[in-house]
């Protein structure tokens, strides 16, 4: 069932008003699959007080969850005072999903409640799924999506409508939905995981992604989102940038005198002294000095802000959740077809030397944007 937008803002300010400081319109970091790379003085650094990571299902294995170095981390940040959310991944890019009823299913089941006993109650939120539209064949991504991401959402829900502690210190929600600007992608599979979490009541709202290629395609997400919430459900940007736009500009020539101030080749383009950097990590000035002078880049160093307030302005937003780190393999090649995560991550960590200290120089200007807006919450 959808609502007005005008009934949807109203309830939203009530629901703004009664519900627990902790969800309501926070910043929190981001660190995908490598939060056993997380140290608490990093997180300090920048006043951040979420944490959201997600944990591969599959590559799991048979591993007691509880020796799990990712969720050990996630653990370990909430026992310090941190709030957490931890998104589980089902990824099915490879295979075809197991059917209801089959040996498959059933070991996805078991696996799915040894992880639960470790997370539930643990966590502030956790999250069914963490891209399942991408995670998925093309050809299972319809009624074979539906039915796995129904059965394991009913297990969640189960085992925590029959833990009274988990409800009362875990929210769950669902997604993440990605790139739903696009009509294309608005599939029968979307609408009715959208209607899945507006019909059920442990659910406090959807999860989504919003890596965009303009500041525009996420207006236009919200605004095809928002009408499934039922008005006491929130949203989660677990995580969100605009590394589709700086991938269109990988090939753009390198500014002369910035090659000529640094003594590099000419010419040179982008991809190029990124993955220079990559193998022979710059001083943070050079890195610096290169994002200055990419006016693709600068022209838009107000995106955390602005991406921040447009979530915020909806009324509805419980976290939003920026990348922390350039997570990168040493050795590894950055080419002009590399999706270019590591310019949005708050920390350059690999393309930067470290300090005499071994901790890592901030990423301009993310890292001063997202401390600037933790100090004035």
């Amino acid at each position: 069932m959808k609502y007005s937008k005008a009934f949807i803002f109203f309830t939203a300010f009530l629901v703004f008003r009664t519900t627990s400081a902790f969800s309501q319109e926070a910043l929190g970091v981001n660190y995908n699959q490598f939060l056993q790379s997380l140290q608490d003085q990093e997180v300090s650094q920048i006043n951040a007080t979420w944490i959201r990571g997600f944990l591969d299902m599959h590559l799991l294995g048979n591993q007691d969850p509880s020796q799990n170095p990712n969720i050990q981390a996630i653990l370990k940040a909430k026992a310090h005072g941190r709030h957490t959310i931890l998104n589980l991944k089902w990824n099915y890019e490879t295979r075809p999903f197991p059917t209801p009823g089959s040996a498959a299913m059933t070991q996805e089941l078991d696996q799915l409640n040894q992880v639960l006993p470790v997370v539930m109650g643990k966590v502030d939120m956790l999250v069914i799924g963490n891209e399942p539209f991408i995670e998925t064949q093309s050809t299972q991504s319809g009624q074979p999506l539906i039915d796995f991401y129904q059965t394991m959402a009913n297990d969640v829900i189960g085992y925590w409508s029959s833990h009274p502690e988990a409800k009362q210190a875990t929210q769950l929600y669902m997604g993440a939905f990605t790139r739903l600007d696009l009509v294309a992608n608005r599939t029968p599979a979307v609408q009715w995981m959208l209607q899945y979490i507006a019909s059920h009541q442990e659910l406090s709202g959807p999860d989504l992604h919003m890596h965009m290629p303009n500041f525009a395609a996420n207006r236009i997400m919200l605004s095809y989102v928002l009408p499934w919430l039922r008005p006491d459900q929130k949203f989660l940007v677990t995580e969100f940038s605009l590394v589709l736009l700086w991938y269109q500009h990988l090939s753009d020539p390198v500014s002369p005198d910035f090659t000529s101030r640094y003594n590099l080749p000419t010419p040179l383009e982008v991809y190029q002294f990124v993955n220079l950097a990559l193998q022979n990590p710059v001083p943070d000035a050079e890195w610096h000095d290169f994002l200055m002078s990419c006016p693709w880049y600068m022209s838009h160093r107000q995106f955390l802000l602005n991406a921040y307030n447009l979530f915020r302005g909806t009324g509805r937003l419980a976290v939003a959740n920026y990348g922390m780190l350039q997570s990168w393999t040493k050795g590894q090649q950055f080419t002009v077809n590399t999706m270019p995560w590591l310019l949005n991550a708050l920390f350059a960590s690999a393309t930067v030397k470290l300090r005499e200290n071994g901790s890592a120089f901030e990423n301009f200007p993310w890292a001063e944007e997202f401390t600037n807006l933790q100090t004035a919450r």
